[in-house]
């Protein structure tokens, strides 16, 4: 079968659509957000063929899977095992890492405990380990005739009353003892001196090595071994010669040894690899010093350090005599204070301990307040605005525990340990990993395993991720890069005959990467498969072999499809919105001029957190900027955890929030506020919806309790909420739904039977404002509860910047977990467009454009414009080169991600931009600027 046929497609807003799609093929499928995209890849496509493959195994095993119910479609012929690569975020542990999710983690363990060279972490000495078969044949060879002693080394600068020690040798039958290299014969147990440590071996036998003595000599060698916990040692009586063995990996010098290395070894998630201090999660909670100390030109006296200064007396003058060591003023700003003096004062010395009373340090007071039991939970609550996560201290933040970090691969000046390789970015783990060498006993191990582990870095480096580290958290990465990860981990399981449904995998990528991306798309399609994807990127739809255009427009005016075909036949159909874009007839209008930088600038002066190299960040006030370069090149680093923590800090005061490293914040003072709008859910329960979460639904119940029918019966606002009882249906206690548990079967959602989805009880449900039920207006749009709330103006202003913003056709009470990132996002601009407009506020949007559709573009181009001109700053970071062209002013990062990012490379308007050589985005920029000249 050629084709996949959807006969009667029904999902949310589908009107009853016939689709033909192409097996074998890449498809993207378009149209405006909200139009009904989502619904037939997403809901329809993959539902339906994950749903078949589960039916196709046993009952038994579909219990342990995730069960889908058969989407609203009359019938889909030619399906193909399904496979979803989606935006969702890791909701799993913040262990999960990139190298664990794309399985690479699991090849570098095995290869650290197959090929690794184990060494002692004190004397930096590989640790060897040697059979009894080894040590005898070893003895034979190469000391044949000569008068041996074989001791065991029982204790090594060990303290203490030794009398029960010799005692239980004594008794199994050893009288021969070796004590601080001197050799005695006991009859009774002896002490020894307890004020220094002493070494003692037991000595096990002493015999002449000869090929006859063979049985005794291993015998010996075994009990040696039994006794010391591994280790032999081998003297010759008349040269003193000593051979030193292990049948475990122990060090020569002390008595470090490790077991049998195994995988589980080098992982964080195990108690027999992970740092037992931080259980391996690398970070731990505890007091922040840069909390502590929030505003460095004050001097101890002033307050720098809450609690400590004149007005705590006792307090005061025990860090005064600290003061008065180093001859130092109090009065001093801290900042002017020599920073071996601040650690001293934070963290104490052993000068200062002897002090009466003794001074340990701020930090260690801190710490001794809050474990003490005496300390009640009101001053620990009080105390927990100084603590955040800081890096563990015993592992660095490395995760495991020192054994693994002992262990080491390749030959020569090329070795590392598992956390020196893990902490590499992909390319450079590439480049690493083709220098090293192996001896011959470890090269055929080793060749397989790093061909598997190369090829997969290649994978991820062919979607655009060179820059992360396989340490990298996935609760870290964006929905693109979490994305892009599972699409590298799936091209490496090399399936076939396999449907992918992917949403905007180019999410968050630099059009120069674009091209990498594609070409892992075509790989999977080579390999005999069916890549759909859900799409706006114009590049992407270029390069599809099938496009299918949904709308017209979005909800319940979408849902049908508008042309389908090669991307020629969409651009020829006057129907399609997308093909009217793609062939020209439409476009994002370039402004005719751009606003000068007339009100002055936002500067951050020295920004160097991550990867940035000590830029000096320039921000025009009044104007719209976008801040644009290749993954991984700092952008987020410099304009979220920078800049806008920098902002929150300076202009609200508070210690919520840290900042990277930076060195000064001018101009701040411009603005009244900062406001930040990411793509992060704006609730994670299912009761959550728009209507609470931007405040409505509070005024909206108010308008009912002040109906005739509810003043009547005495019903007041909160009679009207879902999430309280009273006007709830107890049924469903409010969810509209009841699962049903199936067993082998998907759960079944069913509504309620009670209040039949309405989630009120009947009472509730006949108070009735124009002729509606709360219920009713929780089921209608914006578009539609606009007329019905335009004399309430809280109401209609965030009504109507829901409409603004593109969100016309969300249902007022839709779940918040069933809107995408870029949605989420709307909605909060949107909230924050409601807003009593006031000026002087800094928004702040996080690739804004996501999910999309040029049409859709131009609407929130629109909005950012509006934001100007009451006199705000609009900061975007943002690829969309679309949206670029539009900017007032555009910086540019990079060259590279990681390490080779972190510097501006260009800024100024899009056309100086366009101009300049060393900007990776100008060639792009640059030939969409031409094509509007033309």
């Amino acid at each position: 079968m050629k084709f996949i046929t959807v006969r009667g497609a029904r999902t949310h807003n589908l009107k009853n659509q016939n689709i033909v799609i192409p097996r074998g093929q890449f498809t993207v499928i378009t149209g405006l957000s909200g139009s009904g995209k989502s619904s037939l890849a997403f809901d329809t496509l993959y539902a339906e063929g994950q749903r078949l493959y589960v039916e196709s195994i046993s009952a038994y095993a579909r219990r342990f899977l995730e069960l889908r119910s058969r989407p609203d479609v009359d019938s889909i012929e030619g399906l193909s095992p399904a496979i979803a690569i989606d935006q969702r975020k890791s909701t799993g542990s913040s262990r999960s890492t990139v190298g664990t999710m794309t399985q690479i983690a699991d090849h570098m363990r095995l290869l650290f405990a197959r090929v690794g060279v184990p060494y002692c972490p004190t004397h930096k000495k590989p640790l060897t380990m040697s059979s009894i078969a080894f040590i005898v044949d070893h003895l034979l060879q190469f000391a044949a005739q000569q008068r041996m002693m074989i001791l065991a080394p029982v204790a090594r600068e060990k303290t203490g009353d030794f009398r029960l020690f010799f005692e239980k040798f004594l008794a199994e039958g050893y009288a021969r003892f070796r004590i601080d290299g001197e050799t005695v014969v006991l009859d009774q147990p002896i002490s020894l001196d307890d004020n220094r440590p002493h070494d003692v071996d037991i000595v096990v036998d002493r015999l002449r090595i000869t090929v006859d003595a063979r049985e005794r000599l291993a015998e010996s060698c075994q009990s040696a071994s039994e006794l010391s916990k591994g280790r032999v040692f081998v003297e010759d009586i008349d040269s003193k010669y000593n051979y030193t063995f292990s049948t475990r990996f122990a060090c020569p010098l002390c008595e470090f040894t490790l077991p049998k290395l195994e995988p589980v070894h080098f992982s964080a998630n195990h108690p027999k690899g992970c740092c037992s201090h931080c259980n391996g999660t690398g970070v731990m909670r505890d007091f922040d010093a840069d909390k502590i100390i929030q505003h460095s030109d004050l001097s101890i006296e002033e307050g720098v350090i809450p609690g400590w200064d004149v007005r705590n007396s006792g307090k005061f003058e025990r860090i005064k005599a600290v003061l008065d060591l180093f001859h130092i003023s109090e009065l001093k700003p801290w900042k002017e204070i020599p920073n071996h003096v601040r650690h001293v004062i934070l963290y104490g010395s052993p000068e200062t301990r002897t002090l009466v009373p003794p001074f340990v340090g701020v930090m260690t007071e801190l710490a001794q307040v809050w474990e003490s039991d005496t300390t009640t939970d009101h001053i620990r609550q009080g105390l927990e605005v100084y603590r955040s996560e800081v890096v563990c201290p015993v592992c660095q933040g490395k995760r495991l525990g020192k054994e693994a970090l002992s262990v080491y691969v390749g030959d020569g000046e090329y070795c590392y340990n598992y956390s020196d390789m893990e902490a590499l970015h992909v390319s450079q783990l590439y480049d690493t990993l083709k220098t090293l060498a192996f001896n011959r006993l470890h090269r055929p191990v080793a060749e397989q395993l790093l061909c598997e582990i190369t090829k997969r870095l290649l994978f991820l480096n062919d979607v655009g991720l060179d820059y992360l580290s396989l340490n990298r958290r996935t609760d870290t990465l964006s929905g693109g890069e979490i994305q892009r990860v599972r699409l590298a981990g799936q091209i490496g399981s090399g399936l076939s005959g396999v449907m992918y449904v992917m949403d905007e995998p180019s999410i968050g990528l630099h059009q120069r990467d674009n091209e990498k991306l594609l070409g892992s798309l075509r790989a999977l399609k080579d390999l005999g498969n069916t890549v759909i994807v859900v799409e706006h990127d114009e590049e992407t739809m270029r390069a599809a072999d099938y496009i299918i255009d949904m709308g017209p427009k979005a909800g319940d005016l979408g849902g049908y499809v508008m042309a389908s075909g090669t991307p020629e036949a969409v651009m020829a159909c006057p129907d399609s919105i997308t093909g009217q874009y793609l062939n020209g007839t439409l476009s994002i209008p370039v402004p005719t001029h751009r606003h000068r930088p007339n009100q002055g600038w936002l500067k951050l002066k020295g920004a160097k957190g991550h990867n940035l190299k000590n830029v000096t960040f320039k921000v025009p006030v009044g104007l719209l900027t976008v801040v644009t370069g290749v993954s991984g090149s700092g952008k987020s680093s410099l304009v979220i955890d920078t800049l806008y923590a920098a902002m929150v800090r300076a202009l609200k005061r508070t210690r919520s929030v840290t900042p990277l490293p930076y060195d000064e914040l001018a101009n701040f003072d411009v603005f009244d506020g900062v406001v930040m709008v990411d793509q992060s859910p704006i609730g994670r329960r299912p009761s959550s919806n728009p209507a609470t979460y931007t405040g409505i639904f509070t005024h909206i119940r108010e308008i009912f309790s002040q109906t005739q029918m509810a003043r009547e019966r005495g019903y007041t606002a909160g009679r009207f909420s879902f999430n309280v009882k009273g006007g709830r249906c107890e049924a469903c206690q409010g969810e509209g739904i009841v699962c049903m548990e199936m067993q082998f079967l998907p759960d079944m959602y069913v509504p309620c039977e009670v209040c039949h989805g309405k989630r009120y009880n009947r009472e509730t449900l006949e108070v009735h404002y124009a002729e509606r039920s709360i219920a009713d207006v929780l089921d209608m749009t914006v578009e539609q509860a606009l007329p019905l709330f335009k004399k309430y103006p809280k109401i209609n202003r965030v009504l109507q910047a829901l409409s603004d913003v593109g969100l016309g056709y969300i249902r007022l009470g839709q779940s918040a977990t069933t809107f995408s990132g870029g949605e989420a996002q709307r909605i909060k601009l949107a909230t924050e467009l409601a807003r009593p407009e006031n000026g002087r506020t800094l928004y702040i949007l996080d690739e804004p454009t996501t999910g999309l559709h040029f049409q859709d573009i131009v609407q929130l181009l629109d909005v950012f414009h509006h934001l100007i001109k009451a006199g705000n700053t609009v900061l975007l970071i943002e690829h969309n080169v679309n949206v670029i062209q539009c900017a007032d002013y555009v910086v540019d990062l990079g060259p590279e991600g990681g390490d080779e990012g972190g510097y501006i490379l260009a800024e100024g308007t899009p056309e100086a931009v366009a101009k300049s050589p060393k900007s990776v985005t100008a060639p792009y920029l640059q030939r969409l600027l031409c094509r509007h000249k033309k």
